[in-house]
């Protein structure tokens, strides 16, 4: 077992483990703690605590100290400088008339490097931008293109829930959803419906994912011929979640329906019936621009 804890280094942000050593530390304490990029000031969020050595994707970082009234006044001015070179370089960026959005400054606990994070639709020629940048701050200066999930994430708010955004409160990475999942699981397909603050597709869509894909493989597809108790008929819908279909029967010059659920019916013949939603078909075009970003997300995630 090792003795771990887990700090916070952003309001939101990912929880990284490192090893106190012999330091007892409770949740809420500041600590400077050794990073591959330098020293970094945190905050403890996870108090000490044993795991399992194999649960631990690599070596930990140690613990160096509990930040003293020095390093707390040397944060804090890093945050005052943080602000001020948001200004200079938003300033900056119209001087040389790029298309970007700043988003946020960082600046480095070390002094190693500032990095200033913007959002751009497409490629962003910013030699320019760094040069007037390292020379008014005589340091190392990053310029890191994000997406505007992270956007989000970084200004904050709530959800069409009422709740404050998954993103700024326990999600730690972004996942690729689909217009797909929307399907899946019978929501609506009006694109204000399932769009998030970010102009993107929620990502609570993901969230139940795994549980629809595992119940629909035990279900007949919508249009497959099944046998039931009242004799064959064609499946209409699904009740995905408590594993129920409903059976269109002919009658007559009519039809009329009923509701089984899955193991009382057998399949006769699991044909799948193609038909677009009312909604889908309105807002088609919208439909296609959302799975376009998706998918230049995803593409612009892995450069």
């Amino acid at each position: 077992m090792k003795n771990i804890v887990g700090v916070r280094f952003r309001k939101i942000g990912k929880i990284y483990f490192f090893d106190p050593k012999w330091l007892e530390l409770k949740k809420g304490d500041n600590v400077i703690v050794e990073t591959a990029q330098g020293e970094e000031f945190g905050e403890v969020i996870v108090p000490n605590k044993k795991i399992k050595e194999e649960k631990l994707t690599e070596p930990l970082k140690n613990v160096l100290r509990i930040a003293n009234d020095r390093d707390k006044k040397h944060y804090d001015e890093c945050k005052r400088k943080e602000k001020e070179a948001f200004e200079v370089a938003q300033k900056k960026i119209k001087e040389h008339k790029l298309e970007m959005t700043l988003t946020e400054v960082e600046c480095k606990f070390d002094n190693s490097k500032i990095i200033f994070s913007f959002t751009a639709d497409g490629r962003i020629d910013f030699r320019e931008l760094v040069k007037d940048l390292a020379a008014i701050y005589k340091t190392r200066i990053e310029l890191r293109q994000i997406g505007v999930r992270d956007e989000v994430r970084r200004i904050g708010g709530n959800g069409v829930c009422g709740r404050e955004l998954c993103c700024c409160s326990f999600l730690k990475e972004f996942e690729t959803v689909s217009i797909k999942m929307a399907k899946e699981q019978n929501i609506s397909l009006n694109p204000s419906k399932i769009s998030g603050n970010c102009g993107r597709l929620m990502c609570c869509l993901k969230y139940e994912e795994e549980v629809y894909t595992d119940k629909l493989k035990r279900l007949p597809n919508i249009g497959a011929i099944v046998k039931t108790e009242d004799g064959n008929g064609e499946v209409d819908r699904l009740e995905t979640l408590k594993e129920v279909v409903r059976v269109k029967f002919k009658d007559g010059d009519g039809y009329f329906y009923k509701k089984y659920n899955a193991k009382d019916v057998e399949i006769i013949k699991n044909n799948v019936k193609e038909e677009l939603d009312k909604e889908e078909i309105e807002n088609k075009k919208e439909l296609e621009e959302l799975e376009k970003l998706e998918e230049d997300d995803a593409k612009n995630s892995k450069l």
